[in-house]
């Protein structure tokens, strides 16, 4: 008898607001019926103009003018990922081997580097661009390296995005290009400006300094454009990290870190205010910032100088504390948007009993599996995608795309999070109506997430993932891990 009375209140809850809303359509139905036809033929006569204008006119206006002004829905048409070349790939024997070779690494930094990627989740296949690939790579990592590995990332990706659409450059109305560390002159939109003979009166906007979750800033930021832009534009959003210049040649063991994670790659996405041909749905972007009055926070990915001179990357001992909390900050504002409402008092439950009470209990964590099918979690690290899987309470199923990303391509910064895509897709996993939730994490320190609904799914395995999706998933052995 408990059981089914817990399931009638979850019933219950669930589904609140259709059912306030069938009892006050049937209620009105009802008052209406008792009126008969001579009523009702009174009443109609007794109607003055001014009741007619606030009963018809005026909701008529009050529709049209909401019709017009709320936010246009914004589609992903489809998406191309830089497909990193077999003769680009590092082994960690080659990565090592290069190591030892730099004329500034010492030997305390080397014992350091050798168990760090062994630990790091990444595999033997990912690539380095081909600045990298020389000895000593230092000295390779010239301006001329940088704007060489941009335009093979970025012309790769977008000239398969182009082919894939059979859309025109000319009808590309938006640009908008996100690379971190990486921002010469003339900048990267003029780069792609020029290579693709861009229209003159183009929109384009260049994202610098923002960190691996700048992919979902630009859809954003995409998405907004595309408001006030005529009906049926296009915008192209390209996110990459320009690694070339970025090569630390110190000792320090926190800047070291992105030697080893980072990896060459690059994204391109077409997003329309059109539905013609479009693969997925843009529902919602929620971007939450933490570094205002939290040092800790701003200074978790801070590029600095080391006591020697040498610019690099520091990442803090405390980035996982601080990731999960932007994390949480993240999920109060995106969770009402998409949980199921029974989900969704529970949480503010738990947050009202913390905040206000004061009250000793752990935070309710949403089951955001009743919201998404898939989820993309930007592969930064190992650790990252542990303490996520963790913190939402998710299935060694719904982290593998991110797990094998990391693996098979490594930290690809931004564009992480459409290799994992990708993978969902090359195996076959995303039907029609499925929801996406993509996360990333960047400094400042951000965490931003965008919500996608699937139209339709990829028709084959065409991608990334051609050549190695039968491979995967594979086992990363217990001895690996951290």
């Amino acid at each position: 008898m408990s059981l089914l009375k817990a399931a009638y209140q979850r019933i219950m809850v669930d589904n609140l607001q259709p059912l306030v809303l069938v009892h006050l359509l049937a209620a009105s139905l009802v008052a209406l019926l008792r009126f008969g036809p001579d009523e009702l033929s009174s009443l109609l006569r007794e109607l003055q103009p001014v009741h007619l204008f606030f009963g018809g006119f005026l909701p008529a206006a009050v529709v049209i003018v909401y019709l017009m002004l709320r936010p246009r829905a914004v589609y992903l048409v489809d998406y191309a990922c830089f497909r990193t070349p077999h003769t680009s790939r590092v082994p960690f024997a080659t990565f090592l081997e290069h190591s030892k070779q730099s004329p500034t690494l010492n030997s305390r930094s080397f014992r350091f580097i050798s168990p760090l990627l062994e630990r790091s989740g990444l595999g033997e296949e990912t690539c380095l661009p081909p600045a990298q690939h020389n000895i000593p790579t230092h000295k390779y990592c010239t301006l001329d390296g940088a704007r060489a590995e941009f335009e093979l990332v970025v012309f790769s990706a977008i000239d398969d995005l182009l082919a894939k659409t059979g859309i025109a450059p000319d009808a590309i109305g938006i640009l908008v290009v996100n690379c971190s560390l990486f921002c010469p002159t003339p900048s990267l939109v003029d780069i792609i400006v020029r290579r693709y003979n861009l229209r003159r009166d183009i929109r384009s906007m260049n994202l610098a300094g923002m960190g691996c979750s700048a992919g979902l800033i630009s859809v954003g930021l995409a998405r907004n454009l595309l408001q006030v832009a005529p009906q049926g534009s296009h915008a192209l959003v390209v996110s990459t990290e320009t690694i070339t210049p970025n090569y630390y040649v110190g000792n320090e063991r926190a800047m070291l870190l992105p030697n080893c994670l980072f990896r060459v790659g690059g994204a391109a996405a077409l997003l329309s205010t059109s539905p013609v041909n479009a693969r997925f749905r843009l529902n919602h972007v929620v971007r939450t910032n933490t570094g205002a009055g939290d040092d800790n926070a701003y200074r978790c990915v801070f590029q600095e100088e080391d006591d020697e001179g040498n610019v690099g990357i520091n990442l803090s001992k405390d980035l996982m504390v601080i990731a999960g909390k932007a994390l949480e900050a993240n999920i109060t504002r995106i969770g009402p948007l998409v949980l199921p409402l029974r989900e969704q008092l529970l949480f503010a439950i738990s947050l009202v009993a913390r905040k206000v009470f004061r009250a000793r209990i752990k935070p309710y964590i949403p089951n955001f599996s009743k919201a998404f099918k898939h989820f993309c979690i930007h592969a930064g690290g190992r650790a990252v995608i542990d303490e996520l899987q963790k913190s939402l309470s998710l299935s060694d199923e719904q982290v593998e795309a991110s797990r094998m990303t990391l693996h098979r391509f490594g930290n690809t910064s931004s564009s992480s999070l459409w290799y994992e895509l990708a993978y969902v897709e090359a195996k076959g996993r995303m039907r029609k109506g499925d929801r996406v939730w993509m996360i990333g994490f960047g400094s400042g320190f951000k965490c931003n997430s965008a919500a996608w609904e699937c139209i339709h799914p990829a028709p084959n395995a065409d991608g990334p993932w051609a050549t190695s999706i039968h491979r995967y998933p594979v086992l990363i052995p217990d001895v690996l891990k951290h």
